[in-house]
């Protein structure tokens, strides 16, 4: 074009070696960087504190909001700082000695943290991870070395299926491994006693009104909270559990139609030892419809790039700090960023599969409001949970099916299995093809009915590789009751939601127009 401003012209730039002339350029003074360090270990903690601007004024705050920057740790999260100490503690004592593996329990932040120290130190890693967690956790936990167990979140603390039980019973069955266990582990309160409420008080001056910290394993919580009431007794030390978790007090505030949540490295259904609640002033519980809002806000309104968790507790702090004053101080706790959550919360397509946001219809789409049941889709087999992977995939092997509906003795949905799922448990030999097939269940696959418009179908679909279409039933029990059970009556793929939208005539024809 005749306008175009070509970015590769000759530089004007007149700095020679040896010029004596004063420089035309604007000088902007940094901060000095640290001193050089034996690794990159040696960089955890000693992480910014950042007022946030827009988020409390919007929210009508009078008081000052600090955030203390987790995020900001070399692996991505606050749980580098306890990686970092219960390694180092574990080689005091000689628990940890070369050729040693570590294998431990997490939600992913934890095992992340232990896995970039084990990389360092040259120690193997073993890692097992609920199957909710993200795959950029995955990714992570693999491109520092560790190899990586998965587990059904829907398991119990106590199911020998469950996350705990699966790391305890590799213990045993591997030479010379060690689990750290961050529910027990002193180290894990310890690192913030000494390292992240000591940070706190002397970036603020030792002037703190209100802190407010993630419940996960209750490390952070109870650590700063053991300080701040040594030094700091009048701050108010508030926990932040997700609904549909039980680490709060009093237990009644834990009474919740939510049984799961999709916020992720807070929360647990059981009470860890390292908990103390006797350091937390009062709970604030938040439901996920809430929180991945106010973590897109810390994105996009203060430049913070954290994660989910991170917008549990500024949701929390926002409620919490309402009653303070002008010219008090409140500081949030920033547990982990963006990195692990690119696929799941930061994409609005993620959100709109989960009802968590509305889909817009942005471009005036011609299709964008007709609904699936114009999509004529026929019901996919199924099988029950007993049967075998080997079975199971014979089946969608004949009926060209990437996943396949699991359903109970009266065709009830409940959940699914992926050729994907199965191929990487089998690969990584987590499973074997004569175990049943509901080793691989998804209990919460994504689900649409009939009259649900195709361009809430097409969002989702950018993220998923398929979506079931269900109806519900009511089947009676008696002459007198009845249950309503849910049957799943279609499978949408992509490339079903192609044909659609390049077939206009023909539907519009179909449709009468």
């Amino acid at each position: 074009p005749p306008d175009f401003n070509f970015p590769g012209k000759p530089s004007a730039c007149t700095w020679a070696l040896g010029t004596t002339e004063k420089s035309p350029h604007s000088y902007h003074e940094n901060a000095k960087p640290r001193d050089l360090v034996p690794d990159i270990l040696h960089i955890v903690g000693s992480t910014p504190m950042v007022r946030l601007n827009r988020i409390p004024k919007q929210e009508g705050l009078k008081c000052e909001m600090f955030g203390k920057c987790e995020f900001l740790n070399p692996g991505g999260s606050v749980k580098d700082r306890i990686g970092f100490r219960m390694v180092e503690d574990a080689e005091k004592k000689g628990l940890l000695k070369p050729g040693c593996t570590i294998i431990e329990p997490t939600s992913g932040n934890t095992g992340i943290g232990l896995a970039m120290a084990a990389a360092v130190k040259g120690y193997d890693c073993l890692i097992v991870l609920p199957d909710k967690m993200s795959n950029e956790k995955v990714s992570t936990l693999r491109a520092l070395g560790a190899k990586i167990v998965r587990t059904p979140v829907e398991e119990g603390i106590e199911s020998p299926e469950g996350l705990i039980a699966v790391a305890q019973k590799l213990q045993k069955e591997i030479p010379d491994s060690v689990i750290l266990d961050q529910y027990m582990n002193p180290g894990n309160p310890l690192s913030h006693y000494d390292g992240t409420a000591e940070e706190i008080l002397y970036q603020c001056g030792g002037k703190v009104d209100m802190i407010i910290c993630p419940a996960g394993t209750g490390g952070t919580v109870s650590g700063i909270g053991r300080k701040f009431k040594e030094k700091n007794p009048n701050c108010i030390v508030v926990g932040v559990d997700p609904e549909g978790s039980i680490l709060a007090r009093p237990e009644k505030l834990n009474d919740s139609e939510e049984n799961y949540y999709e916020v992720e490295g807070i929360g647990y259904d059981f009470i860890p030892t390292v908990l103390d609640h006797q350091v937390v002033d009062c709970w604030q519980k938040v439901h996920d419809r809430d929180v991945f809002p106010m973590a897109k806000r810390l994105i996009r309104d203060e430049g913070l790039l954290c994660g989910g968790s991170s917008g549990a507790v500024t949701l929390a702090g926002v409620r919490a700090a309402k009653n303070l004053k002008e010219g008090q101080v409140c500081v949030v706790i920033l547990p982990d960023n963006i990195r692990n959550y690119m696929t799941k919360f930061v994409s609005d397509s993620w959100l709109i599969a989960r009802d968590f946001k509305e889909p817009v219809n942005e471009f005036g789409q011609w299709w964008w409001d007709h609904k699936v049941s114009e999509l004529n889709v026929k019901p996919p087999a199924t099988v029950k949970g007993s049967v075998s992977c080997k079975d199971a995939l014979a089946i969608m092997r004949s009926n060209n099916m990437e996943q396949i509906p699991i359903v109970d003795d009266d065709g009830t949905l409940l959940g699914s299995a992926t050729a994907f799922d199965m191929i990487n448990k089998m690969v990584s030999q987590n499973l074997k093809e004569s175990e049943p097939i509901r080793r691989l269940l998804i209990r919460r696959p994504i689900k649409v009915h009939m009259n649900t418009i195709l361009g809430k179908v097409a969002h989702i679909l950018e993220t998923e590789t398929y979506v079931f279409v269900v109806q519900e039933q009511n089947q009676h029990t008696t002459e007198n009751a009845s249950v309503v059970k849910e049957v799943v009556c279609g499978v949408i793929n992509r490339m079903d939601i192609m044909n659609f939208m390049t077939n206009r005539d023909v539907n519009d024809s179909k449709n009468g127009s």
